[in-house]
């Protein structure tokens, strides 16, 4: 019933409001649009609304949910436009409730609006702007759990009743997904959508969506970061020279000495001019600003997943999730030319299944290595991958790189003698990649390998020798840095004597390895050097080696761990625990002088001194 108050204001009931909205959708055909035009206006209240308007606003929403199927795309074009902008964000609970049913109901109603309604749900995975400091507060909490939980409750009841909306789901979520070149939404926006799609992931729902989609997404966002990192951070030091000639400038440098360093970008106030020139210091600041914003955004996206696997594997899917990790990782990350930071997702995984996802994707890297079926170029980044995994992987048994290292040593040994006396390192740079890998490999894991006794005779009897000693000289051409390492500690276990005599005296660069592995393919390396993310350290920390803490062979084990900046490095047997107190292991790494304590990294999210491109080669 209509009631009067004192001051002339109308009450209406349920039922007269829900005889306007119908009125009002009709009038929408008519000439007379007055009332559907106000019904447009009633929706767009959102801010302030007291106990009256609430009512109406719900009575309202509720009203159009009874209605939904007699509300058309064209005539009605405006009040739909109106209903998917409205944020779940900016109301209360009764309006949240009114508006999910009106959602819901549009999307069951007509399959034409399917893709809409998805759209506005996914819409809400992140606050409106100026809601996303509130997000540290109670009430903005409050907020977040009850809109979320709105949300996925809708997007399981939609896919539910509707079979193609599930399919539809994920390319809706790529399309809204956050930008990299969006400055505009800040680190707790950026990581509640992606958490969500993570929730998704992990829902009943994710089985339908399809959870590779789901994840590839993730990872397909943490390349974009990845790569748009390193691209600004090549147009910070130099304006007009790429990565080639920037790395250039230490190219009598060791793969071994640049982990060990680390530079400051420049401040302006030291800036003479130079490269940049002082009319470019308005930029240098612009992209400093762009490159820390960027970094802050990968960081803590990369936790973010780091705690969603963690968080699979406490809940006993590990195994089936990492299935879709690997997946994304051969399609994505593997190929991608300029990765740095990404990679270690599949690094963290592996670190908390080493039995089993850490076997898996070292035999998937060889398996890719050994087949003629992939391109060179993505063989060559596996077995980069490979190496750099097996040489990082504190956690990697023995058994494991022994495994890896038969497999590449024996293609290496047959590619020898099918192709013997044709010495051309652009026709076999993938023979040559190979061949680093295991200099790599073994430069860290030699004298662990040479202890164990069974190893060290399978080791011995591998067919080193008659690789080195072929025509197609991979001492020669490989990076020399590692050729000199790998010798050195070859020739101090004899592991490479024929009866007592050295065989090897010319371990000089050529003009062979400049083809390869010299000055003329600066963008050689292993792709799991140090990641230096501050956020991300310490998930990686515990499970990594860095080049300060390896024992070589030609060390005393004294002389090795006698500086405190140097770790002994125990990696696990073959059959059982190595008894390592992780405690005590971090608190030795953070005595260690991997990079200065003063680190800029450190402490304002700089770039990593030496951010050398990804393994996958641009060649001749």
């Amino acid at each position: 019933m209509e009631e009067t108050h004192e001051n002339g204001e109308q009450d209406f009931s349920d039922y007269e409001i829900i005889v306007y909205v119908r009125g009002a959708l009709q009038s929408a055909f008519t000439d007379d649009t007055g009332e559907y035009s106000r019904l447009i206006a009633l929706l767009h209240y959102n801010e302030r609304l007291g106990p009256d308007e609430v009512a109406l606003l719900v009575t309202s929403l509720k009203a159009l949910s009874g209605a939904a199927r007699s509300i058309d795309s064209v005539q009605h074009g405006d009040l739909l436009n109106t209903i998917l902008n409205m944020s779940l964000w900016n109301y209360g609970p009764d309006v949240m409730d009114a508006l999910i049913e009106l959602i819901t109901s549009l999307a069951v109603s007509s399959g034409k609006f399917v893709d809409a309604c998805l759209g506005m749900l996914v819409s809400n995975f992140a606050p409106p702007y100026r809601f996303v400091d509130a997000l540290k507060m109670p009430y903005g909490i409050a907020r977040k759990e009850n809109v979320l939980d709105r949300v996925h409750s809708a997007l399981d009841y939609i896919a539910g009743l509707v079979p193609l909306a599930p399919s539809r789901l994920c390319p809706i979520i790529r399309e809204r997904m956050p930008k990299v070149f969006q400055q505009s939404i800040k680190v707790p926006a950026l990581i509640l959508f992606v958490e969500n799609i993570l929730k998704l992931e992990s829902s009943a729902i994710g089985e339908l969506v399809g959870r590779t989609m789901l994840i590839s997404a993730v990872v397909d966002l943490l390349i974009d970061f990845d790569v748009s990192i390193l691209q600004q951070r090549t147009s910070l030091f130099r304006v007009d020279i790429g990565w080639d000639e920037i790395l250039q400038e230490n190219s009598s440098k060791g793969i071994f000495e640049l982990e060990l360093e680390d530079e400051q970008i420049p401040d302006d106030e030291d800036d003479d001019g130079g490269e940049f020139g002082k009319e470019s210091w308005g930029q240098k600041r612009l992209w400093k600003s762009q490159v820390y914003d960027r970094l802050e955004k990968l960081d803590s996206l990369m936790v973010l997943t780091f705690q969603h696997l963690k968080f699979c594997k406490d809940s006993g899917r590990l195994e089936e999730v990492f299935d879709y990790f690997l997946h994304s990782f051969q399609s994505t990350i593997l190929t991608a030319y300029k990765s740095k930071f990404a990679q270690f997702v599949i690094f963290y995984a592996c670190s908390l299944c080493p039995e089993s996802c850490g076997v898996r994707f070292a035999e998937l890297l060889a398996d890719i290595y050994l087949n003629r079926n992939f391109p060179f170029v993505t063989r060559m980044s596996a077995v980069s991958y490979l190496a750099s995994y097996l040489a990082r992987g504190r956690f990697v048994q023995n058994s494991s790189v022994m495994g890896s290292l038969k497999r590449l040593i024996k293609w290496c040994s047959d590619y020898c003698i099918s192709h013997g006396g044709d010495f051309d390192p652009t026709a076999h740079r993938v023979f040559y990649s190979g061949c680093q890998a295991i200099f790599y490999i073994l430069c860290f894991r030699m004298k662990s390998i040479m202890e164990i006794p069974h190893l060290n005779t399978q080791l011995s009897r591998f067919p080193l020798r008659q690789i080195l000693k072929s025509s197609l000289e991979p001492l020669k051409v490989c990076l020399p840095s590692i050729v000199e390492e790998f010798m050195q500690q070859a020739e101090s276990v004899n592991l490479l004597d024929e009866r007592g005599a050295p065989i090897f005296d010319d371990m000089l660069e050529s003009e062979f390895s400049k083809a390869f592995g010299g000055i003329e393919r600066l963008d050689s390396f292993f792709p799991f050097d140090p990641c230096l993310l501050r956020k991300c350290d310490s998930y990686i920390r515990p499970n990594f080696v860095y080049w300060s803490m390896v024992r070589k062979t030609y060390e005393d084990d004294e002389e090795s761990c006698s500086d405190e900046d140097d770790v002994e490095v125990i990696y696990p047997d073959v059959n059982g625990d190595d008894g390592v107190d992780f405690d005590e292991f971090n608190d030795s790494l953070n005595k260690m002088s991997i990079t200065p304590g003063d680190s800029f990294l450190k402490k304002n999210m700089e770039m990593p001194s030496r951010l050398r491109p990804s393994m996958s080669p641009e060649l001749m």
